[in-house]
């Protein structure tokens, strides 16, 4: 939800992004449609877990709002709120019945955003309500794939210390480390071979995290 077409948003979601209470409460008095849909299917309370206004977004709830509701590409608020790394919002989106797995149309989870976006202390707050970190995305990959892509070692380890599976390959049988050697982040390179990554590991084309560190031009890992 850009500034941009704040405008073409219906009334009680320009309230909510220009945070103006008073506004959300008279249009809620009035029975405003508390989950009304706008061109992307998204409603008030995504704009509201976007925005990470807890207290407009128990507002909301209380007014009868679908904590899991879904958008054209299915994200629901959590998946907003972990985009926006907001942990206040991800909390009182989960104590209210948020579904921690939803998964978006490219099977991606809110632990999935989180991990992409750095958003460390959401994650903490969704592990507490995941049985399975180890969940993949249409591509296969997991949450420590898209940690070690983003090259965030506060989320690599995180995720590792939960117990997350560094041998973990997607469609390409790629693991984690071909993903940070690729992208260049030694530490988490370093970090990821500390806890058993495999170095030589192989992907569908035969390609090592070392031939993708190379293919890349970061050779501070092909000399590691």
């Amino acid at each position: 939800m850009g500034v941009l077409n704040i405008v073409d948003q219906p009334p009680l979601v320009q309230a909510i992004f220009s945070r103006n209470t008073e506004e959300i409460q008279l249009l809620l008095h009035k029975k405003e449609d508390v989950d009304a849909l706008d061109h992307e299917r998204r409603t008030p309370l995504h704009a509201a877990a976007c925005v990470g206004d807890v207290h407009i977004m128990d507002l909301l709830i209380e007014s009868g709002a679908s904590v899991n509701a879904k958008d054209h590409i299915w994200l629901t608020p959590l998946h907003r709120a972990a985009a926006s790394r907001n942990e206040r919002a991800v909390g009182l989106l989960l104590r209210r019945g948020a579904e921690a797995n939803a998964r978006d149309k490219f099977w991606q989870t809110p632990l999935h955003v989180a991990a992409a976006n750095r958003a460390t202390r959401c994650a903490e707050a969704l592990l507490t309500q995941l049985s399975n970190l180890n969940m993949a995305d249409r591509t296969g990959r997991t949450a420590l794939h898209h940690a070690a892509q983003s090259g965030f070692q506060e989320m690599v380890k995180l995720l590792l210390n939960k117990g997350a599976n560094l041998s973990a390959i997607d469609k390409k049988e790629r693991q984690p480390i071909h993903c940070a050697a690729y992208l260049g982040h030694l530490e988490v390179v370093k970090m990821l071979v500390s806890r058993g990554a495999d170095k030589s590991c192989k992907d569908k084309l035969g390609y090592t995290p070392l031939h993708s560190a190379s293919a890349s031009g970061h050779l501070e890992i092909v000399k590691y």
